[in-house]
């Protein structure tokens, strides 16, 4: 049985894997792509090692594998043992690719952050219910918000005397993670909501970096040299720009969502998220009037002009056609705020 597996390595090239496998074995394989590799025959090494790979193969056992017939002298450049391992695992497990999907685009009205959270939930599983494609959504928000992460402490993190005093809204989300600070008009959130298929074979940090993959490309063709930092951030040269989290669901789908700082009011975050105090306390943020302002001052860009460009950077790789949320699904989700996203309970399940 042929099966075919690519994974792009972030920041690096393409590897692609088909696979001969008989019964419980692999019985041949081939790897190509646009990667560099010398010396020739070193490539013939590689699909001689996995030949005969039993197809339960954990990933780190196939890239030990792979490493251990190439030896000295060898040089790859754009991929590696563990790429190649991550391709072989994709094609193994049925993963798909992004251009297997027909992929949806929502830019979304204002809402209140709690309906934000309840609706990441029930597109995520629409997604894994097969009632709606792969879906890209960039969020507006009607208020100031703190969003805390599923797991974390709201006394440790969010100082609510600051949030009232600051008429900022607190809520928590489905996934793990840190704090995000989020004004209207100065900050850009997307969700991605995709199968589990497109992430298979791959590791959780690893489909941090290749559903980030994307906005890294879009951000560069920006002008802004941003690069992925290990987890979840994307940063520049001049700071960070962005905060990735992500939930699992067991119906088959991903959550990946992403918080942009386009201009923010830092003297603001400060006063109402505990945490902020400490990463900006040893970076001379003491100006009364202080703002972080990574994607305005790097691109010289409106807001809308930014989100309209990164929209057309994912078109242009993967396709994308406009689409809604119906009254439907915003039922669902006012119905997710009355019984969780907008209860004490939830709020304060981690006291």
């Amino acid at each position: 049985m042929g099966m075919h597996g690519e994974y792009k390595v972030p920041g690096g090239k393409l590897v692609v894997a088909d696979l001969d496998v008989v019964g419980d074995h692999v019985r041949s394989a081939q790897i190509s792509g646009d990667f560099f590799l010398e010396p020739d025959d070193a490539l013939e090494r590689i699909n001689g090692a996995l030949a005969g790979l039993p197809v339960v193969t954990p990933a780190a056992q196939v890239a030990a594998r792979v490493r251990g017939v190439l030896g000295d002298g060898v040089e790859m450049v754009g991929f590696s043992p563990e790429a190649v391992a991550v391709a072989v695992r994709r094609a193994l497990t049925g993963a798909t690719g992004w251009h297997d999907h027909k992929w949806q685009f929502v830019h979304d009205v204002p809402r209140d952050p709690a309906l934000q959270m309840a609706l990441d939930e029930v597109l995520t599983e629409q997604v894994g219910a097969g009632e709606r494609p792969p879906t890209l959504r960039v969020w507006e928000w009607d208020r100031n918000a703190v969003i805390i992460g599923s797991f974390q402490s709201l006394r440790n993190e969010v100082d609510l005397d600051g949030a009232a005093q600051n008429d900022v809204t607190v809520v928590r989300r489905i996934s793990g993670g840190g704090a995000m600070f989020v004004e209207p008009g100065n900050t850009i959130t997307y969700s991605l909501y995709v199968p589990e298929s497109l992430v298979s074979g791959l590791s959780f940090v690893e489909s941090y970096a290749f559903l980030d993959d994307w906005v890294i490309g879009a951000l560069n063709d920006l002008g802004i040299a941003a690069t992925y930092q290990p987890i979840n951030d994307i940063t520049s040269p001049a700071g960070k720009i962005a905060g990735a989290a992500q939930k699992r669901f067991a119906g088959g789908a991903v959550l990946h969502h992403v918080t942009m700082a386009y201009d923010m009011d830092a003297t603001k975050m400060l006063q109402v998220l505990r945490i902020g105090r400490e990463k900006l306390s040893d970076k001379g943020t003491t100006s009364a009037n202080k703002r972080v302002d990574p994607l305005r001052s790097q691109t010289g860009l409106d807001r809308r002009e930014v989100i309209d460009r990164m929209a057309a950077s994912f078109n242009t790789r993967y396709g994308l056609t406009d689409g809604t949320i119906d009254a439907d699904t915003v039922a669902r989700a006012e119905a997710l705020v009355a019984t969780k996203f907008g209860t004490d309970d939830w709020l304060h399940r981690v006291p």
